[in-house]
């Protein structure tokens, strides 16, 4: 196994690791926050702003070499390219969400919203893929579920902010990264 599969396997288990005890941290200094009538990228513009987007950014370099890696083991097949191409770019987007802020402007909800779609779109399509491969069908029906879980469950609470879906994706997406991420340090996934 080569040293960049580990490293982007590492990549895969820190990135939401990292990336959550930012958002964390910035919600402990923003005592004004609140989950129901919020959304998370409000701050990356109070007094935490700088946590909170540095955290996004950071996050979302080690997500894309995650993504990278695991692209080296499902590009053997067009979905399996295409389903981490997709990743890559989500990866992409949460980065951009910290570099460019709400105080950016109309970008900031094209980079969010990119995030959100780009991330259940690839998931849905690595699932697809690994369903359709027998050794790894489980792996399959877990991305698969973390999507209805990020997409459904998330927007079944109510909310008037959307602070609440978007942890619930992320939470969603950060224990899917972390499985994988395990997986591809073990090399599990060939």
């Amino acid at each position: 196994m080569s040293v960049f599969l580990r490293i982007a396997g590492l990549c895969g288990v820190i990135a939401p690791i990292i990336s959550l005890l930012f958002i964390a941290v910035a919600i402990a200094y923003t005592p004004e926050f609140n989950w129901f009538t919020w959304a998370l990228s409000d701050l990356g513009v109070h007094q935490a702003a700088l946590i909170f987007n540095f955290g996004l950014i950071i996050g979302g370099i080690l997500a894309s070499i995650f993504a990278i890696g695991l692209m080296q083991i499902l590009r053997k097949q067009v979905l399996g390219f295409l389903g981490t191409f997709t990743l890559i770019l989500s990866t992409i987007s949460l980065c951009a969400i910290g570099v460019f802020p709400e105080s950016a402007g109309r970008i900031h909800f094209y980079v969010s919203i990119s995030f959100f779609a780009l991330l259940a779109i690839s998931l849905f399509i690595i699932g697809a893929v690994l369903v359709l491969e027998s050794s790894q069908r489980y792996l399959g029906l877990f991305s698969i579920l973390t999507v209805v879980v990020a997409v459904v469950a998330a927007w079944a609470v109510p909310h008037e902010g959307v602070a609440v879906p978007e942890i619930i994706a992320a939470l969603a997406a950060s224990v899917w990264s972390i499985v994988f991420g395990i997986k591809l340090l073990w090399l599990d996934l060939e």
